[in-house]
């Protein structure tokens, strides 16, 4: 029989079994799983307390993240289905208390706590997660005054987020009645406990979502409402996920969330806060009796301002009528006038017609036969007197013709279309240019060639309208054929 080994055998290059040896070496994933045997039996259900550390959520929704205190660390992971149930966001910095049990990870020979539950450890806790969050959501702008929007005057209908079987409701719908009897649209939801944020943010995205003039009236304003309670109680109207449905929904919203002392990021996000439900009812609506008091006031001061001046120019005109004189006290002086301008105008009538009688007397007395016989007799003479001799006349006429000619034979010269007869060809754009050289015709999408007897369109080679249609290139005519070249080839 073989002796055992001893440590001056350890060097050997190959291992041996020894005969008698009950110590058969483990493979590494045997060891891991004997530890993680021995762990997960040992502790299999912990409690720890300490700060988040390295939070992280992966693509697939796991969350990673490690525990720590002031002198240990220990690595954590919540899988996706409890992650998505957390009523809280973890960050970094928080103080928590996790429930799980202890197992191990064989890929990198560490160990680790499968994450059940999560809760903060305290109400200080508690308090400095709300903090960092309102300032998280404040640097995004969510909590802006710029960001409020006025409330509705005279809402027709009123949307109310809340629980349907509380208080709350009754109080609401009681204050409308009272101040202002209105539709009101009631969408029942949570209002603590896990779920209750969602069922929040989906009744606000729900109203936002009804279209204007459909069978479901959309609100002109939406309350979010909720009794009074602990942090703890309120801890969902702190949630990320109302905050921006809040921000978000495109109707003004009143929070009314707790008492008066409460306050959460709801209200920080709403167009409005109210300290009450009841308070939020009395903001929505005004009171119904005195507006009507309101708009009797203004009814008789109309009636009043309509009076009034009617009143008034009545008692005017009235005095002023007795200050007015008497109409035939004012029209004698103009009547008597008148018949004076009357008289005055008919005798001057009768002088201007006696002396134009006289001025005719004496113009006949000087139109006598004799005298129009004389002035007629030298009228001719002066007549005579006048030499008209035709070839003067038809001189002038001769070198009239004689330039008329002239201007005619240059005129047929110099006009642009002769040289057509010639061969020659006026090239045009299609506007009715003329183009006088290469590049300007080359910058037209088309031409016009005129000829003696007619005109012929054309397309510059290289123009945009060639490069659009492939070209089918013609074979080229003989020189006897009668085809003209191309001008600008």
């Amino acid at each position: 029989m073989a002796p055992p080994p001893t440590s001056d055998s350890n060097a050997g290059l190959v291992a041996r079994q020894w005969p008698g040896d009950n110590a058969e070496p483990l493979s590494v994933s045997a060891l891991a799983a004997l530890l993680k045997r021995t762990v997960e039996e040992r502790f299999g259900f912990v409690r720890l307390r300490g700060e988040l550390s390295g939070v992280k959520r992966a693509a697939s929704g796991h969350l990673y993240c490690a525990l720590k205190d002031e002198s240990a660390v220990i690595d954590g992971v919540m899988w996706k289905g409890t992650a998505a149930r957390l009523s809280f966001r973890p960050e970094d910095g928080l103080e928590v208390i996790a429930s799980g049990k202890l197992t191990t990870y064989p890929g990198r020979s560490k160990y680790q706590i499968v994450i059940e539950s999560l809760e903060l450890a305290g109400e200080g806790a508690l308090l400095a997660l709300l903090e960092k969050t309102r300032a998280r959501l404040a640097a995004e702008g969510l909590f802006a005054p710029e960001r409020k929007r006025p409330l509705p005057f005279l809402p027709r209908v009123i949307g109310v987020v809340t629980s349907p079987t509380g208080a709350v409701i009754r109080d609401i719908l009681h204050r409308l009645a009272d101040r202002f009897p209105s539709h009101v649209l009631v969408w029942p939801v949570l209002v603590q406990g896990e779920g209750a944020a969602a069922q929040v943010a989906a009744a606000l995205r729900g109203f936002a979502a009804i279209a204007p003039g459909g069978p479901v009236p959309r609100p002109d304003v939406v309350i979010v409402a909720r009794g009074g309670g602990s942090i703890e109680d309120l801890w969902a109207f702190n949630e990320e996920v109302v905050v921006r449905a809040i921000a978000e929904c495109p109707i003004p919203v009143i929070s009314a969330v707790g008492h008066e002392t409460d306050t959460t990021l709801a209200d920080f996000a709403a167009d409005r806060r109210a300290p009450t439900p009841t308070a939020a009812a009395e903001m929505a609506v005004p009171v119904r009796a005195d507006l009507m008091l309101t708009l009797a006031d203004l009814a008789a001061r109309q009636r009043r301002a309509v009076t009034r001046p009617l009143e008034l120019g009545r008692e005017r005109l009235a005095a002023r009528v007795r200050l007015l004189p008497r109409p035939e006290n004012l029209l004698q002086p103009q009547a008597q006038r008148l018949d004076d301008l009357a008289e005055r105008l008919r005798r001057a009538l009768s002088d201007r017609a006696m002396r134009g009688r006289e001025r005719l007397a004496g113009v006949a007395a000087r139109l006598s036969p004799a005298l129009l016989v004389r002035s007629a007799a030298e009228a001719r003479r002066r007549l005579e007197a006048v030499r008209l001799v035709p070839a003067l006349a038809r001189r002038r006429i001769e070198t009239g013709a004689e330039r008329l000619a002239a201007l005619a034979r240059v005129m047929g010269q110099l006009h642009p279309e002769g040289p057509l007869a010639r061969g020659y060809v006026i090239v045009r754009s299609r506007a009715g240019r003329a183009l006088t050289s290469r590049a300007a015709a080359a910058g037209e999408p088309g031409l016009v060639l005129q000829f003696a007897d007619g005109t012929l369109d054309a397309v510059p080679a290289g123009s945009p309208a060639i490069a659009r249609t492939p070209p089918r290139r013609p074979a080229r005519p003989a020189p006897d054929a009668g085809t003209q070249e191309d001008l600008f080839g």
